[in-house]
């Protein structure tokens, strides 16, 4: 798929940081199956328009509420574990996104700083990167647990960018939902957006600069030729 929105998109670039869940991770309908299972577990029917909403880059404990209301600390826990579990057994069929490994393997060679701001807990994301095999291009790992508020608000980016020492303007998040597009930009970074088909509209609407399909149609050097 060809870039959609084509322009500069920031002068000096010292560090990409990737979102997980739908951009480094191909996880979305894992995890549409996972959430749909679970809920059926305690009784909430809903429709493939309503799982919609786990899709935007939301915390666990968010998207509990969303489905079943207000939950004591107890609560959240028990059924945030039964969820997990449940993600768990469909592990593996997680595959990293066409082209990111490649994409990721050429950052660091051309001196490009390399994190990860995901809402995922810090155990799912780290577990699921190790076993992928992609833990170690990252350079630094946030995630949900460790910010109080979730993806819109720009929380985990600033995080990102005060743990690589690098002003946000010279960062650039790569997003797949329109909360991680608007939390990235409202920290300062600019965007790409990864996106199916039909949403890519979104995602720029948000805030993002270009939107691909995936790795395959991004490269650095197509990158670098942008920002000269």
């Amino acid at each position: 798929m060809a870039w959609i929105a084509r322009s500069a998109i920031i002068r000096m670039l010292r560090g990409i940081v990737f979102d997980m869940d739908g951009v480094v991770i191909d996880s979305h309908p894992v995890h549409r199956l996972a959430w749909k299972n679970f809920l059926d577990t305690v009784g909430r029917e809903v429709s493939d328009e309503d799982l919609e909403f786990i899709l935007d880059g939301r915390k666990r404990d968010e998207i509990l509420r969303y489905f079943l209301g207000e939950l004591s600390a107890d609560e959240l826990a028990e059924y945030g574990s039964l969820k997990d579990e449940m993600l768990q057994k469909l592990g593996k069929q997680l595959r990293p996104l066409p082209g990111i490994v490649e994409f990721l393997a050429g950052l660091s060679p051309a001196g490009i700083r390399i994190a990860l701001a995901t809402s995922a807990g810090r155990s799912r994301a780290c577990g699921t990167l190790r076993e992928l095999g992609l833990a170690d291009y990252f350079e630094t790992i946030v995630t949900g647990d460790e910010v109080v508020n979730g993806k819109p608000d720009p929380a985990i980016y600033r995080l990102a960018a005060e743990r690589l020492q690098e002003a946000p303007e010279n960062l650039l998040a790569i997003e797949d939902a329109v909360s991680g597009v608007k939390s990235a930009r409202a920290a300062g970074l600019r965007c790409v957006g990864v996106s199916c088909p039909g949403r890519a509209e979104e995602l720029l609407a948000a805030g993002a600069e270009q939107v691909i399909s995936d790795f395959r149609s991004f490269s650095l050097a197509g990158l670098k030729s942008d920002i000269d």
